[in-house]
Parts: structure tokens; C-alpha cells; sequence
């Protein structure tokens, strides 16, 4: 179902498993292209807060599997994070039920949302037995986590999209912002766009995001003739940018798709011509209000094939009569690289050094690899705003380049 990628050695006799399309030389996992949005609405990773408990969900064990395998999850967690939490746990399920015969078993732990709990959770999963920790989904739960798994040589995969949580041993199995800004600029770039205008947020997210685009930016020879950051007040911000419009190729813009759509309006009223600059964005667009505003039709924007999530969330909807949160197949995915690894590995089947294969693993939304920092790098598609929707303008990679 799910193993490394190997392009000169697959493995003879792979197994596969046509509901999914999951074949052994490419693991099929995925999310979906909203996943930072859903993500921003209960689990910013960036924030500081965390959601409100409610009574601890007893520990769960499912299947019948030699390896154990341990699954952290906010699950009492109140209002969208125990919503998020409950789904993916159905989806972690779901893959189990999927895989043909899979030789795991997972402990799953409810840790409320909170750094405590992740704690707790992963010294029960560990003290059973657990060869690896998949989740927390919150950034501050992660180096919890990860401290007592590192203490015992244990790996973790988390969900979280803040990539300061990662660490050799710590890797996110998550849509990381700086994946949609490098995807989009490189697009741009090679179809001859060289120099860009930014208008981001001053928030952390637009932090990262920012030196993501310098970096992009400088890989691919272009030049930046215009940056701006904005407050709650966009005043200054949009109309430097407006003036500077004239000068660029495109203008990139990294924000919820309510903020986007804001912000859009700001600069037509200051006078900026928008239909003659290619607009670019992140897989924050993936948002109903982009799609429907008139001066972001045709912008372009990084985010994963929706084919993948509606395939998964039919089979979703049929299994469970209700509809999966977009992170649901983040936990659907882990699962089904642990299940697949723990056929096709020996005793090192979660080591660095096998997560870390430079061929990566073929997921429902593209290509993935996990890098030594704890990071990933994914093949997104490039999707054009219209009115109906995202449409795809190129595809994702089918193997990652040198």
C-alpha cells in the first residue's frame, strides 16, 4: 500500500490496493489544498493559545498488529480541534481498514490539545511499546512529545504546519507554507516572470512566508521592486505597492482568502491596475470568496490536486455518513506510510534514515519527502483562481528533481 519510492528498485510482488490507488514504489498519502486554512480557523500553529478541554477520551487501541504505533490526538479538545480531532481519528481508522492486513496496532491518546496531555499520551504510547509517535497536531504539544520520544530513540510525525517544531526525529507530515511559496515562484519564474511586488501580513505566518519569497525570489535571479507588510491598518502598505505595480512582473499575496480578498479591493481602490500583473498566492486561496472575487480571477496559486481529497472523502462519507475536516487525511496518511513501512522495512522501518529517503513517497496530493531538518518538501500543482474554482495550470512533479 504505502512504501519508499524507489524508482531503480521497486520491490517485486508489491502489493496494491486499487480503491486508493496505493502501490508499494509510491506511497500514496495526502491532505488536501486548504489544509493551512483549516488549520488557521482551530490550530494556528503560530498562536500562542490553546483550545479549551473537555473529559480526557479513555486510550483506544485498534488492530491486532505486532507493531504498535502511537496516535496523538486533541480529542477532548472543545469546539473545531476535538471536531478536527474526532475526524482524523476516523481517517487513522479508515486507513487501517484499507490496508490489506496490516501488521500494526495504534494506541491512541487524547492529549485535551495541550502540552501536558501530549506528554502524558506519549509516555502511555511509549511505555506499551510504540516504535513511533504520529501527531501532536498543535505546535506547542510537539516538542513535548518529541522530548521523550527522542530520549528512547523513537521518531515522531507530527501534523503541525510550523516548521520550528522539527527536528531530526521530529518530522511534519503537514502543508508547510514556505512549500506553496517556492512552487509558485519557481512556476513564475519559468514562465518568465523575474521581478515580483509582495504585500504580506506582519504576523509570523507572513514571516515565514517572507523569507520563503526572498529566497525563492533570489534562487530563480529575480528581483524584489516592491515589499510591503501590513497591520490592521493596510493603508501605507497597499498604496506603496500600488505605486510600485509598474515595475513588476507579478505581485504575490500570502493570506486567508477573506484577508486576500480585502486586500485586493484595497489596491484596485488605490488605483492598481490588477488584470495587467500576474496575481500569485498560496494554498490560503483554496477559499470560496477567492474564487468569487472579480480582481483575483486568473491569479495563480500552489496547492495540492483536490482530486485526491475528493476521492478520499468519498470513501470517507460512505464509511462514516459525514463529511472529514481537511486535516483528516494527515492522519489517514501516516498511518498508511507506518502500515506500509512496517511490511516492506526490517527492524530500522522508522529510522531517519528510511524516512528520510531522498525519492520521497507518492502521496493522494503529490510527491512528499521528509528532509533531515524535519521539514518536507512537496510537488504541488499550480491552480488559477475562476469563478467556479481552482483549476489545474500544471500538474504535480511526478519525481523530485537532483
Amino acid at each position: 500500500m504505502v512504501g519508499p519510492r524507489n524508482p531503480k528498485s521497486d520491490r517485486a510482488g508489491s502489493t496494491r490496493r486499487t480503491a486508493v490507488g496505493l502501490i508499494l514504489g509510491a506511497p500514496l498519502l495526502g491532505a488536501c489544498a486548504s489544509v493551512q486554512q483549516s488549520l488557521s480557523s482551530f490550530s494556528n500553529p503560530f498562536s500562542g493559545s490553546q483550545p479549551a478541554t473537555g473529559p480526557a477520551q479513555q486510550p483506544v487501541a485498534i488492530g491486532n498488529g505486532q507493531v504498535k504505533v502511537g496516535l496523538i490526538l486533541p480529542l477532548s479538545a472543545a469546539g473545531n480541534a476535538g471536531v478536527a480531532a474526532q475526524s482524523m481519528k476516523n481517517a487513522a481508522e479508515m486507513a487501517l481498514a484499507e490496508f490489506q492486513n496490516p501488521n500494526i496496532q495504534l494506541l491512541i491518546k487524547d492529549d485535551g490539545g495541550n502540552p501536558p496531555g501530549a506528554q502524558q499520551g506519549t509516555q502511555q504510547a511509549l511505555d506499551e511499546g510504540a516504535e513511533i509517535i504520529l501527531g501532536p497536531l498543535f505546535a506547542l504539544s510537539v516538542p513535548a512529545a518529541a522530548q521523550l520520544a527522542r530520549a528512547r530513540g523513537i521518531s515522531v510525525i507530527a501534523f503541525s504546519t510550523d516548521s520550528s517544531v522539527a527536528g531530526r526525529g521530529v518530522y511534519l507530515l503537514s502543508f508547510l507554507p514556505e512549500s506553496d511559496v517556492y512552487r509558485i515562484i519557481e512556476y513564475a519564474a519559468s514562465t518568465g516572470k523575474r521581478s515580483f511586488a509582495a504585500l504580506l501580513p506582519d504576523n509570523a505566518y507572513g514571516n515565514v512566508v517572507e523569507a520563503a519569497f526572498k529566497q525563492a525570489v533570489s534562487r530563480r535571479s529575480g528581483r524584489v521592486v516592491a515589499f510591503e507588510k501590513y497591520g490592521v491598518d493596510r493603508t501605507t502598505a497597499v498604496r506603496n505597492v500600488a505605486n510600485s505595480l509598474g515595475q513588476a512582473d507579478a505581485l504575490f499575496l500570502a493570506d486567508d482568502g477573506d484577508s486576500v480578498v480585502s486586500v485586493a479591493d484595497a489596491l484596485t481602490a488605490a488605483g492598481a491596475k490588477l488584470k495587467n500583473i500576474q496575481l500569485l498566492g498560496t494554498g490560503l486561496w483554496d477559499n470560496p470568496r477567492v474564487f468569487a472575487n472579480a480582481s483575483l480571477q486568473g491569479g495563480l496559486y500552489a496547492a495540492p490536486d483536490p482530486a485526491g481529497f475528493r476521492s478520499f472523502s468519498n470513501r470517507y462519507r460512505a464509511k462514516y455518513g459525514g463529511e472529514p475536516v481537511r486535516t483528516a487525511t494527515l492522519a489517514y496518511d501516516a498511518v498508511a506510510l507506518v502500515a506500509a513501512l512496517s511490511r516492506t522495512q526490517g527492524g530500522q522501518r522508522f529510522s531517519p534514515e528510511v524516512l528520510t529517503n531522498s525519492s520521497g513517497f507518492a502521496g493522494i496530493d503529490g510527491l512528499f519527502r521528509f528532509r533531515a531538518d524535519g521539514t518536507n518538501e512537496r510537488g504541488l500543482a499550480v491552480m488559477r483562481v475562476a469563478a467556479g474554482g481552482g483549476q489545474p495550470v500544471a500538474g504535480s512533479p511526478k519525481s523530485f528533481g537532483a
